[in-house]
């Protein structure tokens, strides 16, 4: 797996790096062949947090993991339990879901070295993947600034809206730092 390991507000010394290609080579045994895509790895610092964001991308799915801490090296720890528990959520669905070749399931390994199976909590996890609720709704045309106070308006951390300005359905989202992004189709 070729992963770029870069950092903002701290300098990536070559220990991190080291210890950023121990802790992500566990990843490997879950795939039949190593990932030949190339994962980006972001270190940062903001007031004594450290965080960790990952982003994998595989075919027909992207691996994405974030923590933050007091310690940067647990920090690496933890988002690399996170990403080792999509995997294997990821897989038991695909078991499930697809039974024939080709699918998204030769991806991964039947029985990783080491034996790590799914636990019954997992499976359990994956069983209350449920619609419990639909809504529709009327999408109106806004821009985005609008779409960001009627957000707000509601009391949500996301909202859809038809965008004025491309004629396009975008979403708009509350990000973690307190700063919106929008998602738009490419």
């Amino acid at each position: 797996m070729n992963l770029t390991v870069r950092g903002q507000q701290i300098e990536v010394t070559d220990a991190l790096k080291d210890y950023v290609d121990k802790k992500f080579s566990r990843l490997e045994k879950y795939f039949d062949a190593p990932p030949t895509s190339d994962g980006s790895v972001t270190l940062s610092t903001t007031r004594d947090l450290h965080t960790v964001e990952v982003t994998i991308p595989l075919p027909g799915l992207v691996l994405r993991a974030e923590d933050e801490s007091d310690d940067m090296y647990a920090s690496i720890d933890a988002v690399v339990d996170k990403l080792e528990r999509q995997i294997r959520k990821h897989k038991t669905k695909l078991n499930r879901k697809f039974r024939q070749e080709g699918s998204l399931k030769t991806l991964f390994v039947e029985d990783p070295a080491g034996g790590v199976a799914v636990a019954e909590d997992e499976d359990a996890e994956l069983d209350e993947l449920e619609v419990v609720r639909t809504k529709r709704f009327l999408l109106k045309p806004m821009d985005v600034e609008e779409a960001i106070l009627q957000m707000n308006m509601i009391g949500h951390n996301f909202f859809v809206f038809a965008n004025i300005d491309n004629e396009e359905v975008n979403v708009v989202y509350k990000r973690n730092d307190g700063k919106y992004g929008l998602i738009e189709r490419e």
